[in-house]
């Protein structure tokens, strides 16, 4: 009978201790409302304190681009799909890049940088701070997006991340890339020359889906560019949008850029061109895939991308070009991805299992145009708004996901408690972002129009 008892008080508290360990894991969903939390004011503070410096003159804008190939010597993890759990790639389809564009404008330097991965992956953007040195531009004048192929170099990620996204960490890889965008930069300084530029919009109806909520929900389908044409003819076509770089499936385990790679490729072939590509606001946003194969559809939608974007419209109005850089950072409150509806983990064991890094917002203002990158798959479905408002200021927005940071998905509000992948898996930040990531954005818009 005692060694029962002592048994049974053994097992009571060991109830107890999981208890006790569930409950410094798990809370309540934090649905406090937007203007309430304290991120909010954080960030009413940070962008009321914001200065920028404008070159607005009369001084010539300088352009020098270059493009730097970071394809491994031999496979590697391929980050995307998290079914795949890091293995290896078998083959390379196409070959992968860092491309850059410098721009000076008097004495501001800025420049963007492209990378054909599926997001600018945190480590990366750590590693990338240490490189730069002070003849470099600096870290804050440095716009990041990516191309988002899920179809990339992985081995980048920490804790489960690589698990589900990139496969096994390995240093080597992060210092590979960043390596590879200081380069890219670099080599881009040392090709300035006199620039003009032209802002360029097309629609791809056709092309884009909602693979969210389907006809319930709004698309994106505004393809948008810019060109950078030199005094040597030679030009630069900046493209965006939003249809997510899926069409490779989790099965072929293959390099490759995905559709954008096909579109790129496109427009290196004209006379003197060089293409660059960054994903847009992609989150909810799919491709349409037509073709017998998956790589027979990327092909198709690369094409039919590029042959919409021929047919778009040029912005006439372009007044003297103007260079302002930004980078700020971005308050997010603690993160709590939900189990259930009702329960929560919390924020240290998230930030244990996924790593704590920074978060910043982007923002670059060329002529009359305004890149915004945001460090998240940002639902097309929020751009409609936005880009209605940038205008009614004389802008054209461009907003790209994937800025160096990452928090998951950023979806319209409405879908908030929809039981689906990006509003919940991939939603780390809890309610109310979408609202909130617009308003940064039209802060943005009004701070530098």
């Amino acid at each position: 009978m005692r060694f029962v008892k002592i048994i049974l008080k053994f097992i009571a508290g060991l109830v107890l201790v999981i208890f006790a360990l569930l409950a410094s894991m798990i809370t309540t969903p934090d649905d406090t409302p937007l203007e309430q939390s304290t991120f909010y004011r954080d960030w009413k503070g940070i962008v009321s304190q914001a200065t920028v410096k404008a070159e607005t003159g009369n001084d010539t804008l300088y352009a020098g681009w270059a493009r730097v190939n970071f394809t491994p010597e031999t496979p590697g993890p391929l980050a995307g799909y998290g079914k795949r759990r890091g293995r290896p790639y078998e083959q390379v389809h196409d070959s992968v890049y860092v491309r850059a564009v410098v721009l000076q404008k008097g004495s501001t330097l800025a420049a963007i940088v492209s990378a054909d991965l599926l997001i600018i992956p945190p480590t990366v953007t750590e590693r990338l701070k240490e490189m730069l040195t002070p003849d470099d531009i600096a870290f804050e004048h440095i716009y990041l997006g990516a191309t988002h192929t899920h179809n990339s170099v992985g081995g980048w990620g920490t804790g489960i991340s690589g698990l589900f996204f990139s496969g096994p960490y390995n240093p080597e890889v992060e210092v590979r890339i960043a390596e590879a965008i200081v380069e890219s930069i670099r080599k881009a300084s040392g090709y300035l020359a006199p620039a003009s530029l032209t802002y360029r919009e097309a629609l791809g109806n056709g092309l884009i889906k909602n693979r969210l909520v389907g006809d319930k929900g709004r698309i994106d389908p505004e393809i948008r560019a810019f060109e950078l044409t030199r005094q040597d003819q030679q030009k630069l076509t900046f493209t965006s949008f939003g249809a997510h770089s899926t069409v490779l499936s989790s099965r072929t385990m293959q390099l490759s850029r995905d559709w954008p790679g096909v579109l790129v490729d496109s427009l290196d072939r004209e006379s003197g061109s060089f293409g660059m590509y960054m994903a847009g606001a992609v989150g909810s946003m799919g491709p349409i895939e037509e073709g017998e194969t998956d790589l027979i559809a990327m092909a198709n939608e690369g094409n039919r991308v590029y042959q919409a974007l021929k047919k778009g419209v040029y912005d006439s109005t372009l007044t003297s070009p103007i260079l302002t850089p930004l980078t700020l950072p971005l308050p997010l409150g603690d993160p709590r991805p939900r189990l259930t509806d009702d329960w929560a983990l919390r924020s240290w064991v998230f930030n244990r299992a996924f790593g704590e890094f920074p978060n910043n917002v982007k923002a670059l203002r060329l002529g009359n145009i305004l890149l915004v990158g945001v460090p998240c798959d940002f639902s097309g479905e929020l751009m409609e708004e936005i880009d209605r408002y940038a205008k009614t200021r004389g802008l054209n927005l461009i907003v790209t996901s994937f800025n160096g940071g990452y928090m998951g998905y950023v979806t319209d509000d409405r879908w908030y408690d929809l039981n689906e992948y990006e509003t919940v898996t991939m939603n780390w930040f809890g309610p109310y972002k979408g609202t909130y990531f617009k308003e940064v954005i039209r802060d943005l818009v009004e701070l530098l129009d």
